[in-house]
């Protein structure tokens, strides 16, 4: 059982093969590049961990229990933080005041 078994992990895995790409061509620095790249596998990770988390107070716990039912609530949470700081990183890196889109203009008109 890995990420093919969760419901949303295909999502996540479709998410992150599109904007990789994306952020190797971008026109900025290596680092701006790694941390977008970073901030997308976070996503992932934080998926494998919520599945993790998921699996083990399911094996453990097979009855409802309120303290299960928050502890998944919690994990699902951190995979939407993730997500948040995806966006985040990325909105501050290609802010229009960054000078990105400027570049990107300039050569995507350049023969």
């Amino acid at each position: 059982e890995d990420l093919r078994d969760e419901p949303s992990s295909p999502e996540d895995l479709l998410f992150v093969a599109a904007l990789v790409p994306f952020a190797v061509i971008l026109p900025i620095n290596a680092v701006s590049t790694a941390l977008m790249i970073a901030s997308l596998f976070l996503i992932i990770i934080v998926e494998l961990l919520n599945s993790a988390i998921e699996w083990t107070i399911d094996y453990l716990r097979p009855e409802h229990h309120p303290l299960a039912k928050r502890i998944k609530d919690m994990a699902s949470a951190a995979v939407f933080l993730s997500y948040l700081n995806c966006l985040a990183v990325w909105a501050i890196l290609l802010w229009p005041g960054t000078g990105v889109w400027g570049r990107l203009a300039g050569q995507l008109s350049t023969p």
